[in-house]
């Protein structure tokens, strides 16, 4: 076999060796092995040439013919590597390559040690590490391809290929404040422009004010320009005004519908705005470009879970972990489709491989205590405080895990100590959350000046003709889940869950009448006349269709504050039926301060806050029976459990519905519930709840003091004034 180095190989020098004066090197292997020596491990390829048995050609022109070949026929891309390995041994640029197709061919465990290899011995090339990167991914090691992928931007901050993988795997990690960085500098990577530099540097140091002054600037002059409005549109997306950003980004992709960066960030404030129908479609579309993207497989998986289809949702989530086992929050994703679709073990098995994965991860360990029939051991509680004990605990983290000592605590009834985690994890999540009480105690005070009898009276008989929903209001954690779970039970009643689509459709109304922040809200009503009523009434009812799923006449929309919406229900949709169900006020704050929310419920993290909440939804709702007498039906909570059959019977009177005793064994419906109660409504009712409140009595003073007389006069309103 001849040795290669006799082979017809000629090797020039590369254009590092021109810099350095080496222009008298042989043209022979050795003097590649010598270049490559100078070059730090990697053979430069522009001055390399090669003969062997065949015409004359460069070794970038065979790596550039490799490189061809890796997007359409990988196998061979890989022989083209391994043919340049053999004329020059150690050439960086072929064991990429040669890794890079291993890694098309799905042999990720390959990849991953052929890149390592390539990272460790050329620990200055950002593309060795963003391969890395990617094959870790591929190959389920989360925390090392976020590493590697962190490593390579920062080796080559215009690499934007690597800042968006890193985005990608901050996002399937759960890190929505990193991703957005992530992306945020992909952005900046990407453009040339001087002006949406300076803007996309703004971005991506979070000088958010500096950059959107930047980029309005610019549309003024410049209004279809798509990277300008993707940029101002993720400044909104972190501001939290979904609505802008939402819009923005359609017009983004009006102009330009193939950009892909656009239509991910388009569904994600989908997204977060629970716009399930708008989020599949774009989910169809993100997945007919790159079907193998698990980001974007994550982002169909969330979007089938809000429309309620959870086995499919969960199919998704299993599929993406057997490839990447390695991702706690994709289990954490798992575990919460698994619990709402009544499958409790499973779910716990699937919060323990996050917790195995992530020890400090607080929300798993909330997930687990947010079961309510779930116990933890007295090992888990010791893991739980050594986590909190961490000097480097994230914030959103150790808000969880107070949470979830809270509860553990409670169950061994140490209450003192279980109240000062509740205490401790609502006061992190209040200082994360902008709310402001004064604001339902506006709407409230609106309310009952605009929305008087004389005003329903001239607009009786406007509205959508169809008797389909069942509205169950009230506050979180009032026993409205109960509610549901009974009435689904029924064979002409569909149980869904909580739908937004009230609150969109006051949002919506609200904003067109202004041009500030000041929401027109409820005083708009006064406009809408008998034909926009019935067109509302009407998106309603597309709009929650893909919530049902049987041909039952009617279903519940369990969203509870849609109390604060009556009004506008009771225009749109006069024939729905409203149940509004009040529990004990000291029994519901208590509930509701112990719960940690997904999302929403910014008024729980506060006695004194919680105390007016429930003192502005007495006085709304009495206002709301005194202009609508009858129109909507109370169920108390605790005369359901003092007596289910008649406060049973009387619901069902009230919804025309006849009697069934499936309604009194609710909890042998297996339907998919997604609120904190799904477990417990999956049992039959226990009364030892009712008074759960008073072993915490003594710290619940603040709460007392904000109820004022609603205490005092429950389950009745006080008197006007009072």
């Amino acid at each position: 076999m001849p040795n290669p180095d006799d082979r017809l190989l000629t090797v020039l020098p590369c254009g590092g060796c021109i810099g350095l004066g080496r222009m008298d090197w042989p043209g022979s292997v050795a003097g590649a092995r010598e270049c490559a020596r100078v070059a730090k491990g990697r053979v430069v390829t522009a001055g390399v040439a090669i003969r062997a048995e065949g015409p004359r050609g460069t070794l970038a022109t065979a790596l550039a013919h490799g490189r061809r070949l890796l997007a359409t026929a990988p196998a061979l891309a890989e022989r083209q590597a391994e043919a340049i390995l053999e004329a020059v041994p150690g050439s960086a640029d072929a064991i990429l390559l040669k890794g890079e197709a291993r890694l098309r061919q799905g042999d990720s465990a390959g990849a991953k040690e052929i890149l390592g290899g390539l990272a460790a011995s050329c620990p200055d090339w950002a593309e060795a590490s963003f391969a890395l990167g990617l094959a870790l991914a591929a190959d389920g090691d989360s925390s090392a391809s976020i590493a590697a992928l962190r490593r390579a931007g920062e080796l080559d901050a215009g690499l934007a290929a690597a800042w968006r993988a890193l985005g990608d795997q901050l996002t399937l990690a759960g890190d929505a404040a990193g991703a957005g960085e992530a992306y945020a500098k992909a952005i900046r990577a990407s453009v040339s422009d001087p002006e949406l530099m300076q803007a996309a540097q703004a971005l991506g140091d979070d000088q958010l004010p500096v950059a959107e002054r930047i980029l309005r600037a610019r549309l003024k002059r410049a209004p279809t320009d798509v990277a300008a409005i993707r940029m101002l549109a993720e400044i909104g997306a972190r501001l939290g005004r979904y609505a802008e950003a939402e819009a923005l980004l359609a017009r983004c992709l009006e102009l330009a519908p193939g950009f892909l960066e656009a239509r991910r960030d388009y569904a994600v404030v989908l997204n977060r705005q629970n716009k399930a129908l708008e989020l599949i479609h774009e989910t169809d579309l993100l997945l007919a470009a790159e079907p193998d993207n698990a980001a974007f497989r994550i982002l169909r998986a969330a979007a089938l879970a809000r429309a309620g289809e959870f086995e499919a949702a969960i199919a998704i989530y299993e599929d993406v972990l057997r490839a990447s086992p390695g991702h706690a929050k994709i289990w954490l994703s798992l575990g919460h489709a698994l619990k709402s679709a009544g499958r409790a073990s499973e779910s716990v098995a699937a919060y323990d491989r996050a917790l195995a994965l992530a020890p400090g991860f607080g929300e798993a360990w909330w997930s687990l205590a947010n079961l309510k029939t779930y116990r933890f051991s007295e090992d888990q509680v010791a893991a739980m405080r050594g986590q909190l004990d961490r000097a480097d605990l994230r914030d959103e983290d150790r808000l969880h895990l107070e949470f979830a000592l809270g509860k553990a605590l409670e169950d061994a009834r140490i209450y003192a100590a279980s109240f000062a985690h509740y205490e401790r994890g609502n006061r992190l999540r209040r200082s994360q959350v902008g709310y402001d009480a004064a604001d339902l105690t506006g709407l409230v005070a609106r309310s009952r000046e605009r929305l008087t009898p004389e005003f329903f009276a001239a607009r009786a008989g406007q509205g959508g003709e169809a008797a389909d929903p069942i509205f169950v209001v009230g506050l979180p954690r009032s026993g409205s889940t109960l509610v549901e779970q009974i009435l689904a039970s029924h064979s002409a009643v569909e149980g869904t869950q909580e739908l937004p689509e009230i609150t969109s459709i006051s949002r919506a109304l609200g904003r067109a009448q202004r041009d500030d922040d000041a929401s027109a809200y409820p005083d708009v009503l006064a406009e809408i006349d008998a034909g926009q009523a019935a067109a509302l009434g009407q998106r309603y009812l597309e709009r929650t269709r893909i919530y049902r799923k049987t041909s039952r006449p009617f279903f519940i929309d369990k969203m509870p504050n849609n109390f604060a919406h009556v009004g506008l229900i009771h225009l749109i949709l006069p024939n729905a039926k409203i149940v509004d169900v009040r529990r004990h006020p000291m029994a519901v704050g208590f509930s509701a301060y112990k719960q940690h929310f997904a999302a929403g419920q910014h008024f729980t993290y506060d006695l004194e806050e919680l105390g007016r909440y429930y003192r502005d939804y007495v006085e709304l709702m009495a206002h709301f029976d005194m202009a609508l007498p009858g129109r909507v039906h109370r169920v108390v909570y605790e005369h359901l459990v003092e007596d289910t059959e008649t406060e049973v019977r009387r619901l069902l009177d009230y919804c025309g519905l006849p009697f069934e005793a499936g309604c009194l064994r609710f909890y042998e419906n297996d339907r998919a519930v997604r609120t904190a109660s799904s477990e417990q409504v999956r049992r039959p009712i226990f009364k030892d709840a009712v008074e759960h409140w008073r072993a915490y009595e003594p710290w619940l003073g603040p709460l007392k003091a904000a109820l004022g007389p609603v205490l005092h006069t429950y389950p009745e309103a006080p008197a006007p004034g009072a």
